[in-house]
């Protein structure tokens, strides 16, 4: 498993966006209003709700609070907050591309938070499609697995649709098209299998490798953002050395 790879489960594990779970669950609501907006309330329908819902049922977020955000979006009224979704694109140390993406009441608000943050962490802004053409979107599954079952597991996801995966310690990422990530998803967990994470997600094509000065300056940087109350995913092409990641992992 590469760094970035390596990055992702970790993140995961740690929360690093989720240490205020009053903040997490704002965020989670907002994704869920905003796939309402778009496609209605109907889950069996709408693709992007069922994922919202699953992401926040994943995070541990209360079902009152997630029937309470649908039901909510659903009424819609001219009092309800809208949002605007806005991907960043940028830089960090090393030039490694970042992607942020954000749901903003205050398109000028955000993108001046977002500007500061990756200035004062050794980045910059770029213009849009600068870093785009390095991502695709794939849906991600995370699993941790038993020495040896990686195999296995990697087998039954290809059987249900998986595309590809990576394997390393003890964690597995599966990649698949974002149409096929609930079908795969299904497929493992009625063979008792335990996801950590499911979502769309943009997977870098090329990686961009850090000296640990680097690393520690550009995790500094991705946490910071995530923090940011407008910012709901970031993504890089950094590729993290191993003993900056498992420090980072022992300070969470």
């Amino acid at each position: 498993m590469s760094g970035h790879s390596k990055w992702s489960t970790i993140k995961h594990q740690k929360g690093v966006a989720d240490v205020r779970k009053g903040q997490l669950f704002t965020k989670l609501a907002r994704e869920i209003a905003v796939a309402v907006r778009q496609e209605g309330g109907n889950v069996e329908s709408n693709f992007r709700l069922r994922l919202a819902i699953q992401k926040a049922r994943d995070q541990s977020m209360p079902m009152d609070n997630i029937e309470r955000a649908v039901k909510r979006a659903v009424g819609g009224g001219d009092t309800q907050e809208q949002f605007d979704e806005i991907t960043y694109e940028g830089y960090g140390p090393g030039g490694v591309a970042l992607m942020v993406q954000a749901l903003t009441s205050n398109r000028n608000r955000t993108a001046s938070d977002v500007r500061a943050v990756l200035s004062h962490g050794g980045g910059s802004m770029g213009e849009a499609g600068c870093v785009s053409w390095n991502f695709e979107s794939r849906g991600v599954l995370t699993l941790t697995v038993d020495t040896g079952q990686a195999d296995d597991v990697a087998l039954l996801a290809i059987d249900a649709g998986a595309e590809d995966f990576n394997a390393e310690g003890g964690f597995i990422e599966i990649y698949t098209r974002p149409e096929h990530l609930e079908a795969v998803r299904r497929e493992l967990e009625t063979r008792g299998m335990v996801i950590s994470t499911a979502e769309v997600s943009m997977v870098p094509k090329q990686e961009v490798p850090l000296t640990p000065g680097q690393a520690e300056k550009t995790l500094r940087l991705l946490d910071a953002l995530e923090e940011l109350a407008d910012v709901q995913k970031v993504y890089t092409n950094a590729d993290f050395p191993e003993a900056v990641l498992e420090s980072y992992q022992r300070e969470g």
